[in-house]
């Protein structure tokens, strides 16, 4: 498996109010790296749907135009990845996991997100729901590419950028929690970079 390294640069001095902003462990990036396993899947959105199923009512699948038909929200957040690096003040549009799970019933306590490639990752309902999480489809006002996830990658900002799913169609919800991908190989279940939740046993 191939890593893909793109937008690091030398770590430089940082103003302190800014420092604030940057849990421990971190150093900001001016650019947007890029870390993938594998070849970048390319699907077009003729073909992209996203799933929502498990311990559900009834499961739901939204095709690109369900899809952009929902209301959706432009937001700047922080993003911080378990490798060190954390760039600040990122522009996104998207969809509120709030507004696509508004109307479902379920007794689930966490969700898997699953993407094309295979890459799965587990994260607790209260971690994607109350303003916590979003399907972003653009980045910086442009349609996210697909080094970065595009058409649509998970984002939820408050945990280490592994949590973000790139490439994501669909959620599978569940009782109880299960590891996914890079938590199967020694990543922390959940994830805070507060925490410095990186690894089992952090």
């Amino acid at each position: 498996m191939s890593i893909v390294n793109r937008g690091f640069g030398r770590r430089r001095a940082v103003d302190p109010e800014l420092a604030k902003r940057i849990p421990p462990g971190q150093h900001l990036v001016p650019d947007f790296p890029v870390l993938s396993v594998g070849p970048t899947p390319r699907r077009e959105l003729r073909d992209w749907s996203f799933s929502i199923n498990g311990e559900i009512d009834v499961p739901r699948t939204l095709n690109w135009v369900d899809f952009r038909a929902l209301p959706s929200e432009t937001f700047t957040t922080d993003i911080h990845c378990v490798t060190s690096w954390s760039k600040l003040d990122m522009q996104w549009e998207g969809v509120s996991l709030d507004t696509l799970l508004e109307d479902v019933e379920t007794e689930a306590t966490h969700v898997m997100a699953f993407s094309d490639g295979g890459y799965e990752t587990n994260l607790a309902l209260e971690d994607i729901t109350g303003a916590k999480a979003w399907l972003a489809y653009s980045f910086g006002g442009e349609p996210l590419e697909p080094e970065h996830g595009g058409p649509v990658r998970l984002l939820v900002p408050h945990l280490y950028f592994w949590k973000s799913a790139k490439w994501v169609r669909g959620l599978r919800l569940m009782d109880g929690d299960e590891p996914g991908f890079w938590e199967r190989n020694g990543y922390h279940l959940r994830g805070d970079p507060w925490q410095e939740e990186r690894y089992w046993g952090d």
